[in-house]
């Protein structure tokens, strides 16, 4: 009888699967059923079909998280391929975070040239950020050909607006901020009628989902967020078309 009860069990999974399979509900219809249930306040972008365990994507920004074909449970978590073991969401989380790097509005940044030049990245900073300073004082320091587009993302503090109008407004704004960054010295206090780029960098930064700083985009529109070691940036840099 116990045999009698297991099969009849797998029949019925199997035939609830091949229902499923058939009739498979919408991506939009889980949409619709889910973003209510996440909360007022929540805008759900995206759902995705997954290729793996009957899960679906759920993109909110550029988070993601994954629910079932009912839009009952909720996923908060990695996906890992055992076999090859790739981190399925990180690769996902890194492809819908990518930019198109020419629409950076290099203006709005502090231009450093080191060596040729020829390899090209964007980073945003705070002046405020102790992994910015030590970002600049070990890994940007022994990376050479490269030029760097500093874009000060003032998130930190208000004190943070203040040393950036100072390093801005400066004769020489790459020097001041390497003195800033590497050295702590101060730049020179900028006259009240000195314009910067504070307000926009701030607004292009959250529209682009900058959270935290350092955060540094590479040519090919992909992201590395915080502070990394030299030996990573030039292996990033390697994998890179420019």
């Amino acid at each position: 009888m116990r045999k009698s009860k297991i099969a009849l069990l797998s029949l019925s999974v199997l035939m609830a699967s091949c229902v499923g399979a058939q009739n498979p509900p919408s991506t939009e219809a889980i949409k619709k059923l889910i973003e209510p249930r996440l909360g007022v306040n929540v805008k759900v972008d995206s759902v995705k079909e997954t290729p793996y365990a009957g899960l679906y994507e759920v993109r909110i920004g550029s988070d993601i998280l994954y629910t079932d074909k009912t839009a009952t449970y909720l996923i908060n978590g990695h996906v890992f391929n055992l076999t090859t073991g790739a981190d399925l969401t990180r690769e996902r989380i890194d492809e819908i975070s990518k930019i198109k790097f020419s629409d950076l509005p290099l203006d709005k940044a502090i231009k450093t040239v080191k060596g040729d030049g020829s390899r090209v990245i964007a980073v945003f900073e705070d002046p405020n950020c102790g992994y910015c300073k030590r970002l600049r004082q070990t890994t940007l320091k022994e990376t050479d050909n490269v030029t760097i587009y500093t874009f000060l993302y003032n998130i930190l503090s208000d004190d943070s607006f203040t040393k950036s109008k100072n390093i801005w407004c400066s004769a020489d704004r790459s020097k001041a901020w390497d003195d800033w960054m590497v050295s702590g010295k101060a730049a020179p206090v900028a006259a009240a009628s000195c314009a910067t780029p504070n307000d926009e960098v701030l607004e292009l930064g959250r529209k682009l989902g900058v959270s935290g700083t350092p955060a540094i985009f590479f040519a090919d529109g992909s992201r590395i967020p915080g502070a990394i070691d030299a030996k990573t940036l030039e292996a990033k840099l390697g994998k890179v078309k420019q």
